[in-house]
């Protein structure tokens, strides 16, 4: 074989092996599929919210709150 015709088989080789690559790459891919239940999506929440607030003032406090002099 002479070179002429070495050098015109290399790029038709890399053209046929991209092409069976990509077709080969192509079959591979993954399908993913996104649905929506069929059931209605339920939330129970049972939660009690108990809280107090408690405020202790002493009686000597309280009485210097009251006393204007004190401001």
């Amino acid at each position: 074989m002479d070179i002429q015709l070495k050098l015109f088989y290399i790029p038709l080789f890399i053209t046929l092996f991209s092409v069976m690559s990509l077709t080969a790459l192509s079959g591979c891919t993954p399908t993913v599929q996104v649905t929506a239940s069929e059931k209605p999506i339920e939330v129970n929440l049972n939660v009690k919210i108990e809280h107090e607030i408690r405020i202790k003032v002493d009686k000597e406090i309280d009485e210097l709150f009251n006393d204007d002099d004190v401001f």
